[in-house]
């Protein structure tokens, strides 16, 4: 199900960041609103192919579901970061790469990148794969909490 909606979500022009927050917000007291805006700069690879926008979407899911928030609470912490790991190493075997340049196959370094034919294609093609990846992939992790 949350598959389907962050999918409905990149198809409505949501970036891949959003596309996999949001899904998760409601159970874990986040406003949609407020995931929409927070995840805005985070697509595209922070806007220049770096970190891939479903990834960072994705940790920060998981930063919601066991994030560490009370000082000196270092267990929670490790914890958390065990868990932000545990899916970067599925999200590398699946897909290869972290980085969306990787993963688009093309260089998006620059806001004119974005509008080269073969970035337009694999928006259409790559992104809706690796939202739809990541999503799959911390619906099926375990949490201790």
């Amino acid at each position: 199900m949350r598959e389907q909606k962050s999918l409905e979500l990149f198809s409505k022009g949501y970036n891949c960041a959003q596309a996999v927050l949001v899904p998760f917000c409601a159970e874990n007291g986040l406003d949609k609103h407020t995931a929409f805006k927070l995840a805005t700069g985070f697509g595209g690879g922070l806007r220049c192919g770096e970190v891939c926008g479903a990834v960072t979407g994705a940790v920060m899911a998981i930063g919601l579901k066991c994030g560490f928030c009370i000082e000196g609470d270092f267990e929670q912490k490790g914890y958390c970061n065990e868990k932000t790991i545990e899916f970067m190493d599925k999200f590398v075997e699946e897909n290869g790469s972290v980085l969306c340049r990787d993963l688009l196959g093309t260089d998006i370094r620059t806001p004119a990148d974005h509008t080269k034919p073969e970035a337009q294609a694999a928006h259409k093609t790559v992104c809706p794969k690796v939202v739809a990846d990541a999503v799959r992939i911390l619906e099926n992790m375990k949490f201790n909490i």
